[in-house]
């Protein structure tokens, strides 16, 4: 799938072609993702791959963001086909589509950047004169949650092999092995990742343990998400690559933990989600980076906090390693569809879908 990037950034802002207002509350909008919704009228979105989906006619449309810090971007498919929006800071109205054929057109908003670039508030969109938002799609009747650092979030997936991964650009959530498996699922996603997060620590002063029960993914924050409000079928946790670095190479913590500390922190935090989710499947994934590499512990630390796990009576949970493959950087696309593959594989053959 080719990203027209930039495209959209060619179009001035109140340029639009557009004149029926559809506002951010309207019901026929299809929402997904941790989104608050204190202001219906103004939705935020913080977190990566959140989405709002709908059908519409007309022969253009505009899309207006209200974006908190100017660092984000977003996919914009109109019938499949794709447009980036890089989000100016501030309220700005998008035109991202024209000269559209008479008939139904299907939308998808996607975020592809996360929370550390800030938050966005979706304003609403204009559709051309006669134009009218139609029935949303059925909603997915799967869903999984993933818990992730910048491999789940997407970093760097879209530069070149020989690129560099920081670029705000190259990050796509939606290339992402997260929500490439979830697609092939047929599966309603959740992401609930940050760059750069681990569970004992982290590039920054919060981990994920302080961090997975929030309703804005911008820093640490008080917000709480409602677990009740949506239940996964399946949760992925594919963490502990920062804690690698920042434990064995960058010896942050002091005293060193032992290996028996750190699967303990691994099994605290899996039991957590276990809590909120009595009846889900769990998958405790880990890679591809460096963490999985020959020789390394932390692929072991995984599977003993799973295996005394079902020691101790949890059946539904097991542990899945993507495989290191020798490239230095954060994994490029092909990489995530190769990670996709081996594990939509491996949920179909755990829970029968």
């Amino acid at each position: 799938m080719k990203f027209k990037a930039g495209l959209a950034a060619l179009l001035l802002a109140g340029q639009t072609f557009a004149s029926v207002m559809v506002g951010a509350d309207n019901p026929q909008l299809q929402y997904t993702g941790r989104i608050d919704f204190a202001d219906r009228a103004r939705p935020v979105l913080s977190w990566p791959g959140t989405s709002i989906a709908a059908n519409f006619t007309g022969s253009s449309l505009s899309i207006t963001l209200d974006d908190q810090l100017g660092k984000n971007f977003f996919n914009v498919f109109i019938d499949d086909e794709p447009v980036v929006i890089e989000a100016a800071q501030g309220s700005k109205t998008y035109a991202v589509a024209s000269g559209l054929q008479p008939g139904a057109h299907r939308l998808l908003i996607t975020k592809r950047t996360e929370g550390e670039e800030g938050s966005t508030v979706f304003k609403g969109l204009e559709l051309a004169d006669g134009g009218q938002l139609l029935a949303p799609p059925p909603r997915k009747q799967r869903r999984i949650e993933f818990f992730g650092d910048s491999i789940t979030s997407g970093m760097g997936n879209e530069s070149p092999d020989d690129g560099p991964d920081h670029l705000l650009k190259d990050k796509n959530n939606y290339m992402s092995y997260a929500s490439i498996t979830a697609r092939a699922l047929n599966a309603e996603a959740h992401i609930t990742s940050q760059s750069g997060i681990g569970i004992m620590i982290s590039w920054f002063p919060f981990t994920m343990p302080d961090f997975y029960d929030q309703l804005n993914a911008v820093g640490n924050n008080d917000s709480k998400w409602d677990f009740s409000s949506w239940t996964p079928d399946v949760v992925v946790v594919n963490l502990f690559q920062n804690d690698r670095w920042l434990i064995d190479r960058e010896k942050r913590l002091s005293p060193m933990p032992t290996d028996e500390q750190r699967i303990q922190a691994y099994k605290t935090f899996v039991q957590k989600v276990r809590a909120l989710y009595p009846r889900a499947y769990i998958v405790c994934a880990l890679g591809s980076m460096d963490a999985v590499q020959e020789g390394s512990k932390w692929p072991g630390y995984v599977r003993t906090a799973v295996d005394q796990m079902r020691d101790g009576g949890d059946q539904r949970i097991d542990t899945i390693i993507f495989p290191w493959n020798g490239f230095g950087g954060h994994p490029r696309v092909k990489q995530h569809q190769y990670n996709a593959g081996l594990l939509t594989d491996f949920i179909r053959k755990k829970v029968g879908w």
